[in-house]
């Protein structure tokens, strides 16, 4: 029995090694269709990257010598395609460096910066000479990138590297790879994109716009116990039961010095004050509030008057917003009577006793300088109203500073009005006449918002 049982014993086991041997065979087998399933999608994103650099280096070379605008924004179009394509199939390979990220970088601003100038083309305007010569930067830049890059494809259908082996390794062996692969490669895409990354358009991608610099920041660093100054200056000190440094907030976009407090009567109250300047850029307290007995309008007039005793003089109520007896109104900068839209200051007042519970200084900060030159009007504003929808029925209209998607800012005249029940707000261009957006506005019982 004891040779019976030991025997039974030995058959499992080569049947559980057998099957251990099995499964690692098909585990291993897996694996490498797995790496080639990768290893086809890797270079398929690659050699799409390629093709698509080589187009926006063809419509760059074309952009050069169009001569009507319709081809020249035929032309610009194609390119601000390819190197959106680019950019969606670069984003795809399993690298992450300092050169792809420029050359990324690089794709954006031709997409950015044609597609501007294709609107230039539309609206039948002829290319500036400086709009000529960045397109010529571009252009020279374009072919180093493409020369690049074919060389890396030939080596890819070498051999000489593969993707799995970078994506194992990590990106300190891909940059030691890469510089064994040859003189041509991704290390140069480095060195060339030093001569063209200083590049600054008179347009939305500007670098010193998209690099997000705090206009309204001003002032010098302060410490932490400084911050805590201002914090109970703002909030009085005598109103106060007790406060905490709840820490630095260092990759905030704004960096700032949090602290939470306890009013003597007993609400938390959080505030952050900006490290640059000691600004107050965030304060909220969240107590309950159960009565609504103040006006819309004096809501407005309270905000304003908060406003002024804390330093932001000259601003006007735009939007608003109701929430659980609390209303949340948008302020915006007002100069010479022109309603400047990206310095915007949110202020949240109790509608129980018209208390201020919330103020959000971020807009204001990033883009407020005390005066903006206004100067740029070209048409005047009987000009502006002709081209708009005879169907709207203006009911208000002025001069307004407004915001672009890319963080530049457009001189516009504002006209307000109705088509049927429905409210609009019309933005043109003050100075070439055209117009540069449409909103709807939704007014309901708990508020005036935009689409």
């Amino acid at each position: 029995m004891d040779k019976i049982k030991k025997g039974y014993l030995i058959g499992i086991i080569g049947v559980l090694i057998v099957a251990v041997i099995a499964l690692g065979i098909l585990f291993y087998s897996k694996q490498k269709e797995y790496k080639q399933a990768s290893q086809n999608s890797y270079n398929m994103a690659f050699y799409e990257v390629v093709d698509y650099v080589q187009n926006v280096e063809t419509y760059l070379a074309k952009s050069l010598i169009s001569s009507t605008s319709e081809h020249g924004a035929e032309t610009l179009t194609n390119l601000w395609r390819e190197a959106n394509l680019a950019q969606s199939y670069l984003s795809m390979l399993p690298i992450e460096s300092q050169e792809l990220s420029n050359t990324e970088k690089f794709l954006n601003q031709v997409s950015d910066y044609s597609y501007s100038l294709s609107r230039k083309n539309i609206y039948h305007e002829d290319l500036s000479q400086e709009d000529l010569k960045n397109l010529k930067d571009l252009h020279n830049y374009s072919i180093d990138l493409a020369n690049t890059l074919n060389q890396l494809s030939d080596d890819l259908n070498s051999g000489r590297f593969k993707w799995d082996e970078l994506t194992d390794k990590g990106t300190v062996a891909f940059a030691q790879q890469v510089d064994n692969i040859s003189k041509e490669s991704f290390s140069n895409l480095e060195e060339n994109f030093h001569e063209y990354a200083g590049l600054i358009y008179d347009g939305a991608f500007s670098e010193h716009l998209t690099s997000s610099e705090k206009k309204g920041l001003t002032g010098n660093d302060i410490e932490e116990e400084q911050a805590k100054q201002i914090a109970e200056q703002f909030i009085g000190k005598d109103q106060i039961k007790e406060i905490k440094n709840l820490g630095f907030s260092e990759n905030a976009t704004i960096q700032v010095y949090d602290f939470s407090i306890i009013n003597q009567k007993d609400e938390n109250i959080n505030l952050s004050i900006s490290k640059k300047g000691g600004h107050i850029v965030y304060m909220n307290s969240n107590r309950e509030v159960n009565a609504e007995t103040i006006s819309q309008e004096d809501a407005n007039k309270l905000g304003k008057e908060f406003l002024n005793q804390k330093g932001y003089p000259n601003m006007k109520e735009t939007y608003y917003l109701k929430q659980e007896g609390v209303v949340t109104i948008n302020y915006a900068y007002l100069q010479d009577d022109v309603i400047i839209y990206p310095d915007l200051i949110k202020v949240k007042v109790a509608l129980d006793n018209g208390e201020i519970l919330g103020l959000e200084t971020s807009g204001y900060l990033n883009n407020h300088i005390e005066t903006r030159d206004l100067s740029k009007i070209k048409i005047q504003i009987e000009q502006a109203r002709q081209t708009i929808n005879p169907d709207l029925e203006i009911g208000s209209e002025g001069l307004a500073v407004i915001p672009t998607e890319w963080k530049t800012e457009i001189l516009c005249y504002e006209f307000k009005g109705k088509v049927e029940d429905r409210e609009f707000l019309v933005y043109i261009n003050a100075e070439n006449g055209r117009e540069e957006d449409v909103l709807m506005i939704t007014n309901t019982p708990n508020g005036t918002l935009t689409m």
